[in-house]
């Protein structure tokens, strides 16, 4: 697992500019929001959470149907099915490596809505609790949807249009926790349940994509 951790990190840092691409998107979607809805304080303040998800969303999507291809095709993905590894756990370490270079550096990110969108600190740092909470169940959606498209030629079409659709509980539960933080009730029960349903996913994802990825090599 150590070797296996240090490979991802290594492939990630190699790779830099594939996964700065997504936090230039998130960039520009919270830039340019404020300059397209206007400079009233208050339609910034009531959209500034909203948008701020959205941006989460697009940017974990991005770029998530190269998660397992480079693998499937250098022969790497072969070798782990052959030699009889733990698929699943080296499933589970990619997922991490990736879940901080993506996620972890956008809720770092989300903190410029305090200047952007006039967003309370208090507010600001509930809602990059809600990304750093939810967002594990987001990128193991978007993973099942890389790896069911692994061996499809127009894959990369397919796994935003398979992903989006299953990500609208988690993006309304993560607005309505800090919708609530914001009129001053307590939003902590729906975090508590994103977090154990991305504890949830984070325990199953790695099992089911590595049953995926195997029958994907198979054929």
């Amino acid at each position: 697992m150590r070797h296996l951790f240090i490979r991802e990190w290594q492939i990630k840092r190699q790779g830099m500019v594939q996964w700065l691409y997504p936090l230039v998107l998130f960039l520009l979607i919270i830039t340019l929001f404020p300059l397209a809805i206007g400079s009233e304080p208050a339609t910034l303040l009531r959209l500034a959470t909203p948008a701020i998800w959205i941006a989460v969303l697009l940017s974990l999507v991005m770029g998530i149907e190269e998660l397992f291809r480079p693998d499937f095709d250098n022969g790497t993905l072969a070798q782990l099915v052959v030699s009889d590894s733990a698929l699943a756990m080296w499933v589970a370490l990619r997922l991490f490596v990736h879940w901080l270079f993506s996620a972890g550096f956008v809720a770092v990110l989300s903190f410029l809505a305090i200047p952007l969108f006039g967003l309370p600190i208090g507010d600001a740092l509930i809602l990059a609790t809600s990304i750093l909470v939810g967002s594990p169940i987001l990128l193991m959606l978007c993973a099942i949807a890389s790896s069911l498209t692994l061996t499809l030629k127009n894959g990369a079409v397919l796994v935003p249009l398979i992903a989006l659709p299953m990500h609208l509980p988690v993006l309304i539960f993560a607005v309505g926790a800090v919708d609530l933080y914001a009129t001053g009730l307590n939003g902590l029960p729906i975090l508590a349940m994103l977090g154990a349903g991305s504890i949830l996913a984070v325990m199953i994802t790695p099992w089911a994509i590595g049953a995926i990825l195997k029958m994907a090599w198979s054929n």
